[in-house]
């Protein structure tokens, strides 16, 4: 008796050992995760611990391979989201508004001072807004499994201190390649540029741009103040929150188990990123900006009426864009960050 048992229990090991075996086969040695800022900056670290929790949580058996740069799409972020859907990449933290020419929903966090702060970022990416736009995303193709960052973009350039609109009136500002950047910079005066971030480091060395916006996390980490970017307005006028997400191949080819693994790792990273991404901005921590000012930066921070003529100048591209993005998505949106303190 004791004998058939030992058999049994040989047998159904003998199988979980050929099940596990037989999924493994399908597993690549290595996978990669496209990124566009690398480890010294937090959107960097955050694909490095989302790569780390991996690996340490599968016992090995997921290794992820970090490519900062979009280097698989030779640099180009808005190809990133079409290249995942084809396999070219496997996984990757990809910007809202890198991927909002091919998920025109996505633009809603890009809509000129829709969110005024920290909480009303999370009001969206937390609640039935960010339930939505995964929706969305899984619709167009890819498995997306958490929110983390990129942060606030505040407006740096070489020339003078920007308070009104009539500050950036000609003044050739890099942006990114979205097309409601462009509709916002020309609203408020301003000569925009699109071009990619490796290319945006050079041009504003060499003055044929006079400055650029983003998180000031990236300000100072690729030290743009030795690129003669010597004033920054705080107007915190968009956010870019940043997405985790599988291609969806390679999703389906793990076992329910690492499926599970991977999201919560995710959720983990993203999490961990956020905290990065904030540290030293958040109220009663002025590390970031302390750091800006030593390096001979002059900060302008915007008073209400000030902003408000910002917000004003901009309406019209609000108002635009808010029928391309979705009323009602927009509408939720707005509902959302209004309820926040509640």
């Amino acid at each position: 008796m004791k004998q058939r048992i030992s058999l049994a229990v040989l047998l159904v090991t003998a199988l979980l050992l050929g099940a596990v075996a037989a999924s493994a086969q399908n597993y690549k040695s290595e996978y990669k995760m496209s990124l566009v800022l690398g480890t010294a900056f937090p959107w960097g670290k955050g694909g490095e611990i989302w790569a780390d929790l991996v690996r340490e949580r599968t016992d090995g058996r997921i290794n992820i391979k970090l490519y900062p740069g979009v280097s698989l799409v030779q640099g180009d972020q808005t190809r990133e989201l079409s290249a995942i859907r084809q396999g070219v990449i496997d996984m990757a933290i990809g910007s809202t508004i890198n991927w909002s020419p091919q998920v025109k929903e996505l633009n809603l966090f890009s809509m000129p001072f829709l969110m005024p702060d920290f909480a009303a970022i999370d009001a969206l990416t937390q609640g039935a807004v960010g339930e939505r736009l995964f929706s969305v995303l899984e619709e167009a193709g890819v498995v997306p499994l958490a929110w983390g960052e990129n942060g606030f973009r505040e407006i740096s350039n070489s020339k003078q201190a920007i308070r009104t609109p009539a500050d950036l009136k000609g003044m050739k500002i890099r942006v990114v390649g979205s097309p409601l950047f462009l509709d916002t910079f020309t609203a408020l005066g301003a000569n925009p540029t699109q071009m990619s971030w490796a290319d945006a480091q050079p041009a504003l060395a060499s003055g044929a741009v006079d400055g650029q916006e983003n998180p000031l996390a990236i300000f100072t980490a690729a030290k743009l103040h030795t690129v003669g970017q010597k004033h920054i307005t705080m107007w915190g006028y968009v956010a870019d929150p940043l997405i985790f997400v599988v291609n969806q191949e390679v999703w389906n080819s793990w076992t329910e188990e690492d499926r599970a693994i991977v999201r919560q790792a995710a959720i983990d990273a993203g999490q961990q990123e956020i905290g990065i991404a904030r540290a030293g901005l958040v109220e009663g921590d002025s590390a970031v900006l302390d750091e800006i000012k030593g390096n001979d930066v002059t900060i302008t921070v915007l008073s209400e009426e000030e902003r408000a003529a910002f917000v004003a100048a901009t309406r019209p591209v609000f108002d635009k864009w808010k029928e391309q993005v979705g009323p009602d998505l927009v509408d939720m949106a707005e509902q959302a960050i209004a309820a926040r303190a509640n």
